[in-house]
């Protein structure tokens, strides 16, 4: 039911004239196949046709508690960064909890995979790579992230590693960025009942099959904890990636009920040195910035987009 609700919202919005990409300089390749499941990896292009090559590029998957929506719900985000001269890769993946983990990080990296291949071809530049996605798509594309930067024991993980595409950015919106003990939030600030359920089934969904509580088999559907675990919280960093990790946007409203996952993701990239502009926006709910008649929502994506621009210049 709640993904009908959403995917009968997107598609009223794209309605609106405002909301076709031809206004803005953009056309948009439809459900590209990526892997070999045909109905869930699929990705949309977006091109800034109007803008001089080789574009900067933006990786974006969407959130839904690992168990709802798809690139389909998600045109909004693709448009706003075409819009902005980004090449957008906007990127669907296989569903939990009949696709529990690590399904859609295998999927994420994958498409990824996929973009590193053919990057040039598609007007891409290489060197100006910036990954982005809220939510469950925060998680994921933080867990890419690391993927990129270290060398891991998982396939799908060192295959990324492998590539040598290294994001110049990272753009997690209100994410969940540790699916294990989904009871930590309510242990830390009373919820509602309703929310309180919602946070468990995503982690139940994704997680399905494997034990609720942290430890190496899950350990990138938990990407905050492998931060943590290399800051060294509260003891000296320790950063084991071969490669730096790159500079980090994290926006989240204040109303968020994820909100705690943001200032712990601060706290460990501050303690490895690595840039990180946390943003809080008074009152925000989440996924808030998807309300860009909101004037917060709008500011929000001011910010993303101006930390985007500071981030992909050219060295």
């Amino acid at each position: 039911m709640a993904s009908a609700f959403f995917e009968g919202l997107s598609s009223m919005g794209q309605l609106h004239p405002a909301a076709s990409p031809k206004r803005h300089g953009v056309e948009v390749e439809h459900d590209v196949i990526y892997g070999a499941d045909a109905k869930f990896h699929q990705l949309d292009i977006y091109r800034p046709v109007h803008r001089p090559k080789p574009w900067p590029v933006v990786f974006y998957v969407h959130g839904g508690a690992f168990h709802l929506l798809s690139k389909d719900t998600h045109w909004l985000m693709g448009l706003v960064f075409a819009r902005y001269g980004y090449l957008v890769i906007n990127i669907s993946y296989r569903l939990a909890p009949r696709h529990p983990y690590p399904a859609a990080i295998e999927d994420t990296c994958a498409a990824y995979r996929w973009l590193a291949s053919r990057i040039t071809q598609l007007g891409g530049d290489p060197d100006r790579v910036a990954v982005a996605g809220e939510s469950a798509g925060g998680n994921l594309i933080t867990a890419l992230t690391l993927a990129a930067c270290q060398r891991r024991s998982e396939p799908y993980a060192r295959a990324v590693y492998e590539t040598g595409l290294v994001p110049r950015a990272v753009l997690p919106f209100c994410a969940m960025l540790e699916v294990s003990r989904p009871e930590r939030f309510s242990q830390r600030r009373p919820l509602p009942r309703w929310v309180d359920g919602m946070i468990r089934d995503a982690s139940a969904s994704y997680l399905h099959g494997h034990p609720s509580t942290p430890g190496p088999e899950t350990e990138l559907a938990d990407p905050l904890r492998v931060l943590e675990d290399a800051a060294g919280l509260p003891a000296a960093p320790r950063w084991g990636g071969d490669r730096p990790l790159p500079p980090f946007f994290a926006p989240v409203g204040t109303r968020d009920p994820l909100l705690d996952d943001t200032r712990r993701l601060e706290k460990a990239l501050a303690s490895l040195n690595v840039p990180c502009e946390a943003r809080y926006y008074p009152g925000g709910i989440h996924a808030f910035h998807a309300m860009v008649w909101n004037p917060d929502a709008r500011r929000c994506w001011r910010d993303a987009l101006a930390f985007l621009d500071r981030s992909m210049r050219h060295r």
